[in-house]
């Protein structure tokens, strides 16, 4: 008998779909079905559900248990074109059983195992290994049952039942996938080992079992990752011993990275130690290659080695040094690199811990500048390295350390960088060469405006070392400091400056200095030991001081008399003609005394002569001046006199200024100072060229209030001591006092002058009192309470508000 059997399936979720409808779709497709041999009276269908999805199935034919897995959610064509969503096809045999000719009368299909019925027996048959893993006897207790008759499941509870004609048994499963891990680890099926492994001690024995196998081929790469991921089975000492033993260092070497990916953070101590075997093994393995090769005296440059295994191992050991950087304890690291002898590494690994003295320190050594100023340059290097390795840098390459000096601009001091500059100075240069110093010192003066005297001090020196004395003296004449307040000049020391130019012979130099310390007399005296037009400038320059100018001049005269003695009338004249240059500043009697006393009058004639005129010129001049100051004091003379008779005219109304009282009261209206003698019946008064007139009284009083104190009290002391000798003077004269006999006297009038000019000097309404009134507020404090009494207070009393109504 054959059996054929045909799945067919659709998944939607329109439930209009009929099964006429799903089967059409079948019709014009060729039938294709699988042939189970054998017969049995009972062939079953049974399905695992989970999640109410059927996962796989299992069919009860003759020749055994045909099962496998569903996967509605992949489509995987067939040869036919037609989708097959069986996977993990599987066939029992019922041989199996140990039941010679006896088939299962009934099954049942859990998770992972067959229920199968065999007369009043059932055997629990594991679906992935089949194999018998338990059998039940059904205790059919009532003697009128024929035996179970079947078996069946309730998906939705997980429990099977066992039932005959009077009775059912219930049976269950209590966590049927405990052990599964282990069956398919048996089978080697280590993927799904592990999946079904419920703790780390299951894991370990997958990884177990799996990094034995490798290392058993000889696949120790392989063993050294499983290995790698067991934390309890073996220890760590045993698997590292396991390839010490076998001799595979590299193997050794790749258990220790993977183990150092499944450490935690918190294993801090853990991670070194394995990161700093791991580095060991690293260099050991590069030093092998090296052996091997036979390049063990060859250079360290990966670059060249980039293709080969040598290459590749120095890269990845450079990556484990980046990913490691923070873990590797940084002393023993650099030891371990130091004694193999890798210095790109060690310079390498420096970069990576910022420890960038070994990095430059290497790089100077290879002759590398560039490099070594590239490092310097980054914005984490501390500028103290700068200034270290600076001496070592511009002698290795100067156009370039100095090109990074400029760079820097203000972010180094060029005071710290004199000891190496000073040190390139005293090598020896070609002539042509750019000198890389004076160019940096000239950046930092003119660029940076820099005010360390050092500086200004070292780019002199290099100066007056030059052939060319141009940029010296430019430097001398440009006024660095000029325009700041209280500030110098410039910040060079000019002593040193002036010893210096005196030890390379730089006069001109020197002249400049002695100008610029106002030592006129010693630079005149230089100058003319080197240039006589020179020496006429420096004593040009004195301007404040005539004298001294006079002096310098006679020593450029001297010089020149002296220097023209060799001929006699030629040489003579051309030291007369240089009085011309002094602009009249010397005259030939000045001269005079510089000449030899042989020598004839006659080569003097015609600049005595013009002397002798200028002299007359200047008496008549002087006569003439004389003339002018005395008709200057005979006009003086005639103003006093003309003031001594001067008169204005006063209308009798007109009033004063101070009180608003005609000018011309009477005495006894207004009271007559003691200080003043009233003119017939009227009280003295002051009358102004503006047309201002003020009373006597009224005006004193007004100025003293106007006036400062210390004003006010001489004003009244000055009254009060006229008054005084008024008094006296009245008395003397027997009591009749007369204008004649206090105006005859000279003290009186002396002290009433002192009072007409501290009071009567300028119109009080007109001159500079007025003006300062201005600044005076209009309200003084001492008329603060005059001001409140004028402020109006509001009423204590409450205000009433009174209705009001509008008619609209």
């Amino acid at each position: 008998m054959y059996v054929f059997a045909h799945f067919f399936y659709y998944v939607s979720s329109n439930n209009s779909y009929a099964a006429q409808t799903v089967f059409a779709s079948y019709s014009d497709r060729a039938i294709h079905f699988m042939e189970l041999p054998g017969d049995i009276p009972n062939s079953e269908l049974h399905f695992f559900i989970k999640q109410r999805r059927a996962k796989h199935f299992g069919w009860l034919s003759g020749a055994g248990i045909y099962h496998g897995e569903l996967n509605f959610g992949a489509q995987h064509s067939s040869t036919s074109g037609d989708e097959n969503f069986v996977e993990n096809k599987g066939f029992f045999d019922y041989s199996k059983l140990g039941e010679s000719g006896i088939k299962p009368r009934s099954f049942a299909l859990s998770e992972f195992h067959f229920l199968l019925l065999i007369r009043d027996k059932i055997k629990v048959v594991n679906r992935i290994s089949q194999q018998i893993v338990e059998e039940l006897i059904v205790d059919n207790t009532p003697e009128t049952s024929k035996g179970t008759i079947g078996l069946c499941s309730d998906a939705s509870t997980g429990l099977f039942y066992a039932y005959d004609e009077n009775s059912i048994f219930q049976i269950s499963s209590s966590d049927e996938g405990r052990d599964m891990w282990q069956v398919y680890l048996d089978m080697k099926e280590y993927a799904a080992a592990l999946s079904h492994c419920r703790n780390s001690f299951q894991r370990d024995q997958v990884y177990l079992v799996q990094a034995d196998a490798a290392f058993t081929a000889k696949e120790y790469y392989i063993a050294a990752s499983f290995y790698a991921k067991m934390n309890y089975i073996l220890s760590f000492e045993e698997i590292s011993l396991k390839f010490i033993s076998a001799g595979e260092q590299d193997a050794l070497r790749t258990f220790l990275l993977r183990r150092l990916d499944n450490l935690t953070k918190d294993d801090k101590m853990q991670i070194t130690m394995i990161s700093t075997w791991a580095t060991e093994l690293y260099l050991d393995k590069i030093n092998r290659l090296l052996l091997e090769d036979g390049t063990g005296t060859a250079s360290n440059n990966v670059a060249d080695s980039k293709d080969s295994e040598y290459g590749s191992i120095v890269n990845e050991f450079r990556a484990f040094l980046s990913d490691s950087k923070d873990v590797l304890d940084e002393a023993t690291t650099m030891r371990l690199l130091e004694s193999y002898g890798r210095v790109d590494e060690l310079v390498y690994f420096a970069g990576l811990k910022e420890q960038y003295e070994i990095v430059v320190h290497h790089y100077i050594q290879q002759g590398e500048a560039r490099k070594a100023l590239e490092v310097l340059q980054r914005h984490n290097v501390l500028v103290d390295l700068v200034y270290r390795f600076a001496p070592d840098l511009i002698m290795l390459d100067a156009y370039e350390t100095v090109e990074s000096w400029m760079m820097a601009r203000n972010k180094l001091n060029p005071g710290k960088l004199i000891p190496a500059m000073m040190r390139y100075v005293s090598e020896p240069h070609a002539k042509n060469e750019t000198h890389e110093v004076i160019k940096y010192l000239e950046f930092c003066v003119k660029d940076l405006n820099n005010e360390d005297p050092g500086v200004h001090n070292l780019l002199l020196s290099l100066y007056a070392k030059k052939e060319d004395e141009s940029q010296l003296l430019q430097f001398l004449d440009t006024k660095f400091g000029k325009g700041q307040t209280n500030g110098p000049e410039f910040f060079y020391d000019p002593k040193y400056a002036l010893r210096l130019c005196l030890q390379e012979k730089r006069m001109r130099a020197c002249v400049r200095i002695y100008s610029m310390m106002s030592m006129h007399e010693e630079a005149v005296a230089l100058a003319l030991t080197v240039d006589l037009e020179l020496a006429k400038a420096e004593a040009d320059k004195v301007e404040d001081d005539e004298e001294l100018r006079k002096k310098l001049w006679l020593k450029v005269a001297k010089h020149v008399i002296e220097q023209e003695k060799g001929v006699k009338r030629e040489n003579i004249k051309k030291a007369i003609e240089f009085l011309s240059e002094t602009n009249n500043l010397l005259k030939i009697e000045d001269i005079l005394p510089f000449f030899p006393d042989f020598v004839l009058i006659d080569d003097f004639k015609e600049e005595i002569c013009k002397s002798l005129k200028d002299y007359d010129s200047q008496i008549e001049q002087l006569k003439q001046e004389m003339d002018d100051a005395t008709r200057g004091a005979d006009n003086i003379r005639s103003d006093i006199g003309a003031l001594a008779q001067r008169y204005t005219v006063i209308d009798r109304e007109e009033e004063c200024g101070v009180c608003k009282r005609k000018i011309l009261t009477a005495g006894g209206l207004h009271q007559v100072g003691r200080s003043y003698t009233s003119v017939g019946h009227m009280a003295p008064f002051y009358v102004f060229p503006c047309g201002h007139a003020f009373h006597a009284n009224c005006l004193i009083g007004h100025v003293t209030r106007c006036s400062s104190q210390a004003q006010a009290e001489r004003i009244l002391d000055l009254q009060k001591r006229l008054s005084l000798m008024n008094r006296k003077a009245a008395k003397d004269n027997g009591g009749s006092m007369n204008g004649e006999s206090i105006m005859s006297a000279t003290p009186i009038d002396k002290l009433r002058s002192q009072l007409d000019d501290a009071v009567a000097s300028e119109c009080p309404f007109c001159g500079d009192l007025m003006i300062k009134e201005i600044s005076l507020p209009f309200i003084l404090p001492e008329e603060s309470d005059e001001k409140a009494s004028w402020e109006i207070k509001p009423q204590a009393t409450a205000q009433k508000i009174l209705p009001m109504t509008m008619s609209i």
